[in-house]
């Protein structure tokens, strides 16, 4: 059952270290899926390894590095000078942020990158990353632009009101 009443705010501190969780999370969810792609496809398989396999490797750890750099941006926090804590960055955790995405895609990655290692088909699942930014792209901005009403024209003036304003301006100046 969902808690009743307003949602508490987390602290500085609290999301300092939610922040260092979920960062140690994703590093360990990075060397675990390159170990066990690496283990496979170097020891298992490395006579059938093709240049596309170790080429699609190093998308994958651009893709790591990418998104785990900009995630370690988002969360640096600021000490003062005597040690304490000033601003714990911006929380990784939070829902519908940036930070949610970049997850999602060291995620993605990380999975698909695993079931690679049964089969090389496994790296079209990664279309689904374009298509999920399309689809957001679509949803939170194109789509709403496209189909706003456009603005009905303006009424026709009759001709005493028009001839009353142009008095009215006249009579300002």
């Amino acid at each position: 059952m969902a808690p009743k009443g307003k949602v508490g705010t987390k602290g500085k501190k609290q999301i300092y270290e939610e922040n260092e969780a979920t960062q140690k999370f994703y590093t360990r969810v990075i060397l675990g899926a390159n170990a066990i792609y690496v283990a496979v496809n170097l020891l298992v398989f490395y006579s059938s390894s093709t240049f596309s396999t170790w080429l699609l490797f190093m998308f994958a750890l651009a893709v790591y590095v990418g998104s785990y750099r900009s995630m370690s941006a988002m969360a640096k926090p600021a000490f003062a000078e005597d040690g304490s804590l000033l601003d714990g960055g911006i929380d990784l955790n939070m829902e519908q942020g940036m930070a949610e995405h970049l997850k999602d895609v060291i995620l993605l990655t990380a999975i698909v990158q695993v079931l690679s290692t049964i089969s090389s088909y496994f790296w079209y699942l990664w279309m689904l990353a374009p298509f999920r930014a399309l689809h957001l792209l679509w949803v939170t901005f194109l789509g709403p632009w496209f189909m706003a009403d456009s603005p009905s024209a303006p009424e026709e003036v009759n001709e005493k009101k028009q001839r009353r304003q142009e008095r009215r301006q006249m009579k300002r100046f």
